[in-house]
């Protein structure tokens, strides 16, 4: 991700070998601090499981319409599905932390939402290609079943 944010010169850092390491190092904040609060501390403290749950069965578009609701919806410790608060606070949390080390010209609440929205959008993807592919390219998950 740091090539292509070098490659459409954002955010605002220089070019050149600097500019890559400065958002080499912004792409490795950011991930550390959403997998950090979204996927341990809000889980801990909120008793939720965020992880994504195969479902496998059903028709195509009820598999869609699971896949694309797991950043909203989770499994509680009670084993209940309950609203994600886990894996959205953990993005939004990420976002509002990169006020602290990009540039002053990529600071602001439309920075911090609009990566918000990328997150969760990241998210609603990986739920599809879990349910949809990676399932096909894993042979002893193939067995399982």
């Amino acid at each position: 991700m740091a090539g292509v944010r070098q490659a459409a010169h954002t955010p605002d850092y220089v070019l050149g070998a600097k500019g890559y390491g400065q958002r080499f190092g912004a792409e490795v904040a950011d991930g550390f601090s959403d997998i950090l609060i979204g996927g341990a501390i809000l889980p801990s403290l909120l008793h939720q499981d965020p992880r994504y749950f195969y479902q496998g069965t059903g028709t195509t578009r009820s598999r869609l319409e699971h896949a694309l609701a797991s950043p909203f919806v989770c499994k509680g410790d009670n084993g209940r599905w309950q609203p994600n608060y886990s894996s959205l606070g953990g993005d939004l949390a990420s976002s509002a932390l990169m006020e602290t080390y990009y540039p002053q010209s990529n600071r602001g609440a439309g920075m911090v939402f609009g990566q918000f929205a990328i997150s969760t959008a990241e998210r609603e993807l990986s739920g599809v290609v879990q349910e949809f592919v990676l399932r096909k390219l894993t042979p002893l998950a193939q067995k399982a079943q």
